[in-house]
């Protein structure tokens, strides 16, 4: 909308939702939420693929609400403002190894972009190697965006498709409803619940949720991503996107301070190993796959929440990457980076750099 009409799209908007997001991610974690993971999109999915039972590491299974509350915020605000536009078709196998190649270098990591942000609002040194992987990584994507990257055109589908994953979310939503944990019991149902670790940490339901839908409709508004924001100030030099990122990361810095959750230094952060390498390494292969899926894997489930099925595509994709790096060792944790993390970093990053190398359009047919 023009003239003002849409405040959150609008330079103050976008700093004002950047800094909402981080008083809430601080506060999620004031009310459970692990350690520096008040939100985590990567670390999220991977917990949700774990209760599906995709995986079977017991600390990291949990259904996050968070995640529903994304994508059904964001249906909501598309549809109330007349977004909501059905569409898909852009290479969607290319984008499903896209997002199974960013899970598992967030992985290596331990979280996403928002992540990286709020672990260095928290006070954790090691997010600061993953930023820098973060930023070489879309730097990276610039470089095939120049030579005439394109995963082609999207076209328009019927409102039953664009339905779809809203669908799925509102299922898994009656999932968690239908099967809650159980106290000491593993598995309620069909879905499997951490006892300790990360994946037994968590806020209630009506809070989790409640601060998911709040998120996905001003984020599905601004056009929140932190990838887009180092990729705008990278080609175009636009300030916009990056400007709601760092308010995330003060608003975040200065929750944890008045609550008592700022602890800097590098040993013994909550998630998180101190391989400056691979914290390196890691966000690089995951930010070139978000580059040239896109969007971050927040802003890919808000599109996924207006009718997008080439991003719906991507967050499937990153669910299973989460089964297949810890099915496979390639996960990290507080002991370092698994038993083939190295090669599912080297097997992912030769994946993003085929599928940018097989995508350069430099004319149109």
């Amino acid at each position: 909308m023009e003239g003002g009409k849409n405040f959150v799209a609008t330079s103050k908007g976008i700093v004002a939702v950047g800094a909402v997001i981080g008083l809430l991610a601080a506060l999620l974690q004031k009310f459970g939420n692990p350690g520096n993971m008040g939100i985590c999109v990567a670390c999220f999915e991977r917990d949700i693929a774990g209760a599906l039972g995709l995986h079977r590491a017991d600390l990291v299974q949990y259904f996050r609400p968070e995640i529903f509350g994304f994508v059904l915020g964001s249906f909501m605000a598309s549809s109330l403002f007349g977004e909501f536009k059905p569409r898909g078709g852009s290479a969607p196998l290319a984008r499903f190894m896209l997002g199974l190649c960013a899970m598992i270098g967030a992985l290596v990591f331990l979280g996403c972009p928002w992540r990286v942000l709020l672990r260095l609002a928290g006070g954790d040194g090691n997010a600061l190697f993953g930023l820098a992987g973060l930023i070489a990584g879309v730097f990276a994507g610039t470089l095939f965006f120049r030579a005439g990257y394109n995963l082609g055109r999207t076209t328009k589908q019927t409102y039953g498709l664009g339905l779809l994953m809203p669908l799925i979310i509102v299922g898994f939503l009656a999932l968690r409803i239908v099967f809650p944990q159980i106290p000491g019991e593993p598995k309620s149902g069909v879905l499997f619940y951490s006892l300790k670790g990360p994946g037994a940490q968590y806020a209630p339901l009506a809070i989790s949720l409640g601060v998911g839908l709040f998120v996905g409709i001003i984020a599905q508004r601004s056009r929140f991503c932190t990838m887009g924001a180092f990729r705008d100030l990278i080609l175009f030099r636009h300030w916009h996107l990056l400007s709601g990122a760092l308010a995330l990361f003060a608003a975040a810095w200065v929750t944890n301070i008045l609550l008592g959750q700022f602890h800097p230094g590098f040993v013994g952060e909550p998630v998180a190993h101190t391989s400056e390498f691979w914290n390196f390494s890691g966000m690089f292969v995951a930010g070139l796959a978000f580059a040239l899926a896109g969007g971050c894997p927040g802003r890919q489930l808000f599109l996924s929440g207006e009718g997008d099925g080439d991003a719906a595509v991507f967050v499937l994709g990153m669910i299973t990457g989460a089964a297949v790096a810890h099915n496979f060792g390639l996960a990290s944790s507080p002991a370092g980076i698994g038993p083939h993390g190295a090669a599912g970093v080297l097997v992912t990053l030769a994946i993003c750099i085929y599928v940018g190398f097989t995508n350069l359009r430099m004319t149109e047919n």
